[in-house]
């Protein structure tokens, strides 16, 4: 492709480290796709006639079909996939295959096969968050009323219900999509015709090409459109932040999974046994989520790196792109997917939430507030009676709800049996009605608005 400069071939272990053709053959739909755009535009634009332009489609589409077939034959010398499909239409329409890279270069083409490639990817792995969400949701629904203990510090604070809980990983993934859709709209751009990196000075349409790509418009800078690889990075962001998201959840399971919380159970599609131990029941799928990660976070870590230091325009080193961004995004159609099945099948042990949501005095802010209303008591006043309340309860050896109002009355004596009452772990939870609060009718309300703002327009 370049030997009218070179007199001798590279050496093999320059042909080794500079082919890519062994992972950039993932770009082949992509590839043959802008092709054909761009063969369109040169036959309008009459920069090659209509017969080539015919033989170059025809081609393109053989090549597609042996592609998918798994008849191609993919060549290492020949670096890649661009190269390979180009030589591939050489040879089944002769001369003609070599009109296709007028007006264009590798530089453009792989910057617009791999936003392109990134735009599907992102489609991808936004509906399959919103699969995990559509199931959250209904877990969320099932179980607006579960009462469990509510954490902070992985102390129990307060008690919560299992359906809020699960409302909480429904908005970090709403988010998690909106930064998708946020990236997806910034990289649809179109950088082909800005050739190698100044433009061409052929008549092409660039507008056309990108109309026909399904982009908004084509890129505005000739050299940025080659050189920049912030769409990719932008996309490896939002998949890094999604898997903290879905490892906090893996973390979950594998806590609430333990014979010291046994809040839920996972079926046996989603665990292992041990080779020893004939008792274990080992949460592997949500560990290895958790695992998964790392490989996420350090995908984007690597692209970074292998950006931040390159003058304009194109280098060698963006080869190095793709392949973090086709790791990160099987890691999280696997990860995405395993979540999704375990939060669906789990089982959920709703007595032992129930007695545990009780336990650690949870309840303690609520004679606080009980306080505050009924007594005009400044807030941090009832906060150091309710504290006095706890450590007579740790002295006795007894629930907070379990004193007696004689006991009570030794810390606070305007305190009531109305002030009794609100240590109940159900009043507790019905109490907090506020918007985005653990009541169960408030939970109930917010899987409604879920369903309508996050399934909804996926629906549509």
């Amino acid at each position: 492709m370049w030997g009218g400069r070179f007199a001798g071939g590279p050496a093999a272990i320059m042909q080794r480290i500079n082919a890519s053709i062994g992972f950039d053959r993932r770009l082949y739909a992509q590839d043959i796709r802008g092709s054909e755009a761009h063969c369109r535009m040169l036959v309008r634009q009459k920069i090659i006639g209509a017969e080539d332009g015919r033989a170059i489609l025809d081609g393109l589409a053989r090549i597609r079909d042996e592609i998918e077939r798994g008849d191609f034959p993919f060549r290492e010398e020949l670096e890649d996939i661009h190269m390979n499909v180009e030589a591939r239409l050489a040879e089944l329409i002769g001369d003609a295959a070599g009109r296709l890279h007028t007006a264009r270069s590798r530089n453009d083409q792989v910057a617009t096969d791999f936003r392109l490639w990134v735009r599907d990817a992102i489609d991808g792995m936004e509906a399959a968050l919103a699969a995990l969400q559509a199931v959250l949701i209904d877990r969320a629904e099932e179980h607006a009323a579960t009462v469990m203990p509510g954490f902070t510090h992985l102390q129990a604070a307060q008690p919560v219900t299992f359906g809020h809980h699960l409302l909480a990983y429904v908005e970090m993934i709403g988010r998690d999509r909106g930064r998708l859709v946020d990236a997806r709209r910034r990289l649809n751009e179109c950088p082909l015709g800005a050739a190698a990196l100044a433009g061409t000075s052929f008549a092409i349409d660039r507008f056309a090409t990108a109309a026909d790509l399904a982009f908004d418009r084509p890129t505005a800078n000739s050299l940025d459109s080659v050189s920049d690889r912030d769409f990719a990075l932008e996309f490896l962001s939002a998949a890094a932040i999604s898997a903290v998201h879905l490892s906090r959840l893996a973390e979950e399971l594998v806590v609430w999974t333990s014979a010291q919380f046994r809040f839920v159970r996972l079926s046996d599609g989603f665990t292992t046994g041990s080779s020893i131990m004939p008792q274990k029941r080992n949460p592997d799928a949500a560990e290895l989520v958790r695992a998964k990660t790392g490989r996420v976070i350090g995908d984007l870590t690597s692209l970074l790196v292998a950006m931040k230091g390159l003058p304009l325009a194109y280098s060698k080193d963006m080869q190095e792109d793709k392949e973090p961004v086709f790791e990160a995004t099987d890691t999280m159609e696997l990860a995405i997917a395993a979540m999704t099945g375990m939060v669906r099948d789990m089982s959920v042990e709703t007595e032992t939430m129930a007695r545990a949501a009780g336990a650690g005095f949870t309840t303690a802010t609520d004679i606080a507030d009980w306080c505050v209303r009924a007594l005009d008591m400044p807030f941090r006043q009832a906060h150091h009676v309710a504290g006095r309340l706890v450590r007579l309860a740790e002295d006795r050896g007894c629930g907070l709800d379990h004193l007696s109002l004689a006991d009570m009355r030794t810390v606070e004596p305007r305190l009531t049996e109305d002030a009794r009452a609100v240590l109940a772990v159900a009043s507790s939870v019905a109490s907090r009605t506020s918007f985005g609060g653990t009541a169960p009718e408030r939970v109930r309300a917010a899987v409604a608005a879920a369903r309508d703002r996050w399934l909804a327009e996926t629906a549509r």
